[in-house]
């Protein structure tokens, strides 16, 4: 059974699409299975690992010419940690010089800022400064 109606993937199609090269094993062969709780709880994990940054952060950090060290980075992902851990959505996190705009639930910064000297930050609902 390859679609369903014509317009619907089948599970195991889908579950395939989203595996990659892992199968999904769905005959009765010694085979471990991937059950939908384990596909699911894998690619929750691959978002929730490491911070991203959005195409604006990205695009502010190349024009502002913002490098972040590998230790930097940490203390990013620490200062992301924090704020997560006393409930805020929207964080600034200082890392040094650097002010960087963190959506929480969504893992992502949002925007970065080199020299905050008169800089003003909007719709936070939180700082770390670390």
């Amino acid at each position: 059974m390859n679609k369903l109606n014509e317009n619907y993937s089948t599970i195991n199609q889908m579950a395939s699409r989203l595996l990659g090269s892992q199968k999904v094993n769905t005959s009765n062969s010694p085979e471990p299975e991937l059950s939908f709780k384990e596909i699911l709880d894998s690619k929750q994990s691959e978002k929730t690992n490491g911070l991203r940054f959005s195409k604006h952060a990205n695009q502010r950090l190349a024009t502002r010419n913002i490098n972040l060290s590998a230790e930097q980075m940490e203390r990013l992902e620490n200062g992301t940690t924090k704020a997560r851990e006393k409930g805020i959505r929207e964080s600034l996190v200082m890392v040094d010089d650097m002010a960087f705009i963190v959506n929480i639930k969504n893992n992502t910064v949002i925007t970065a800022v080199g020299d905050s000297d008169g800089s003003i930050f909007t719709n936070i609902d939180g700082a770390v400064i670390g």
